[in-house]
């Protein structure tokens, strides 16, 4: 039987995938595990496993063309076999609801006529794990069904829009059931599982979900249908759907696995010139590994024809880029931002590092005595270190001082807390930040160590970055810039000598910081950070 081939939810944050290339055609042979297509997410690209064997009858979707969540991809299924009805019906519009009133009294009813009382078992639902949660992604199970469960157990690792954390079960008994598979998303009091006693009725009991879950939806349909994505035309994805060439390109997109990538990334090879030997050309990790680049790739022979043309190419954002522009754009236009940079002579702060580090436990940062430099002065001017609070217009003047680091991974920015820095020693500080740089690499940052933070610094100086800005970290009032440290010739006594300096900028949210109040806490910083002897004391 047909088995339609939807788009899973890859990541917390997807609301669509865009199919970059398919691995597979109609037509072709399908094995459980086979690799369908890759798709590019709000997070990476990441590849379409089936899990069904057949053949594929069906694709919905052109290469480059997106796809919403639950929107048709594919359809797999036995050779020869007839799937125009199947198509019909995934393409006719849903029927509208002309008498909502009395179509909610049969949910009602029958959700009042499942009687559940007699089945020892319980429904596991999605917790919500963090303030902003909307829904989890279950990036494991743990678990699986058939196993005995106890009190305490972990049933499964749950994706938030925060971090990663363990799903613990709180009854005893048999996992009976899981709602979903791993790496599909789950809404906050969605079903996850089930657990009870072996052979408990569990269907009824996802009746019953069903049904609760039914009426209010029912009650509140008005005149027209739901609003659901139409599904791509039944006829337009078989002369569309380009198949994979034997060659390593597929409409000038590399066939390449994301390991395959991330390898050739790490060698700095251009993929593109790697031959693949995976399926229909594809570039795999034997490839690159064995990959001797040669010259006949030199820039030299680069498009010489295209000289004196003007030309362009535009580029589909990635699903990534989307999510980034989305936030980005909302933090920037929603708080008015200003900026104020200053100048630090960092002559004696070299040297302070260097006597420090002498003595320290661990090797102290610049960046960790900037942290500590700047919990002191927030200390002195506690007007910065406040939150906008939009929902009742006010100012919140936060009595405690945790500085967020942002820290950068393959996956996007992550910002870990320092807190209570203030009290912390810089020993204490730099151990934390090199912690937190470990377990965001290993992705094992817990969503409360990311929470809290009233201020936050980004430092880019040790990527030659000399001056930059930042955009808030909202609900916070200001994020502080740190460029890298430079040598110029500067005047001192009178006389050009060899100096050290380091360009900050603060960025401030108009609405709580004033650009005076911004001024007066950058001369604190900065007379902080050039004599660190004073944030010891």
């Amino acid at each position: 039987m047909a088995e339609v081939i939807k788009m899973p939810k890859m990541s917390d944050t997807m609301e669509e995938g865009v199919i970059a290339s398919w691995l597979k055609k109609v037509g072709d042979d399908v094995k459980s595990g086979d690799i369908l297509a890759e798709v590019e997410t709000d997070k990476a690209t990441m590849e379409l496993e089936s899990y069904d064997d057949g053949v594929l009858l069906h694709i919905g979707v052109a290469e480059k063309s997106a796809v919403p969540v639950d929107g048709v991809i594919a359809i797999i299924g036995e050779k020869g076999e007839k799937i125009d009805d199947l198509l019909a019906s995934l393409s006719a519009p849903a029927p509208a609801a002309a008498e909502p009133a009395q179509e909610a009294a049969p949910a009602a009813a029958s959700q009042e006529s499942i009687d559940t009382s007699g089945i020892n078992a319980q429904v596991i639902k999605m917790p919500k794990m963090s303030d902003t949660m909307t829904e989890g992604v279950i990036s494991s199970w743990i678990k699986n069904v058939g196993d005995s469960v106890k009190s305490g157990d972990i049933l499964a690792e749950v994706e938030t829009d925060k971090a990663t954390m363990e799903l613990e079960s709180y009854d005893d008994g048999v996992l009976l059931y899981q709602a979903v598979q791993a790496g599909n998303g789950v809404p906050v009091d969605g079903v996850i599982a089930i657990i009870g006693e072996k052979g408990a009725d569990y269907e009824t009991l996802l009746k019953a979900e069903a049904a609760s879950a039914a009426a209010p939806a029912v009650e509140e349909k008005k005149e027209a249908a739901p609003a659901t994505s139409a599904p791509p035309a039944a006829n337009s994805a078989p002369t569309t759907a380009v198949p994979a060439q034997p060659a390593a390109q597929s409409n000038g997109r590399v066939i390449a696995s994301p390991l395959a990538k991330k390898l050739a990334s790490e060698k700095g090879v251009d993929i593109a010139q790697i031959p693949g030997t995976g399926d229909g050309g594809r570039v795999i990790k034997r490839d690159v590994e064995s990959f001797v680049p040669s010259a006949a790739g030199s820039a030299s022979g680069v498009a010489s024809a295209n000289i004196g043309v003007e030309s362009y190419e535009d580029i589909p954002a990635t699903q990534m880029r989307k999510a980034i522009a989305k936030g980005v754009t909302a933090s920037q236009f929603g708080a008015p931002h200003f900026y104020l940079t200053m100048e630090i002579d960092m002559d004696k702060t070299i040297e302070a590092r260097t006597s420090i580090n002498e003595l320290a436990p661990v090797k102290i940062s610049f960046n960790d005595i900037i942290v500590k430099a700047v919990a002191a002065a927030l200390r002195q001017h506690p007007d910065v270190n406040t939150y906008w609070i939009s929902d009742t217009n006010s100012i919140r003047k936060n009595h405690h001082i945790s500085i967020g680091v942002a820290m950068a991974t393959p996956e996007g920015l992550v910002v870990p807390v320092v807190k209570f820095a203030d009290t912390k020693s810089l020993a204490q500080i730099s151990t934390e930040v090199k912690e937190f740089g470990a377990k965001a690499k290993a992705k094992k940052i817990q969503l409360d160590e990311m929470q809290g933070n009233t201020f936050t610094v980004s430092n880019l100086g040790m990527f030659g970055i000399e001056q930059f800005t930042s955009i808030i970290n909202a609900p916070e009032s200001c994020i502080l810039a740190v460029g890298g440290i430079k040598q110029i010739p500067v005047v001192k006594n009178g006389e050009i000598v060899p100096g050290n300096v380091m360009k900050i900028t603060l960025t401030c949210d108009h609405r709580t910081v004033d650009g005076a109040v911004g001024s007066a806490f950058l001369q604190t910083l900065k007379g902080f950070i050039e004599d660190p002897v004073r944030i010891l004391i």
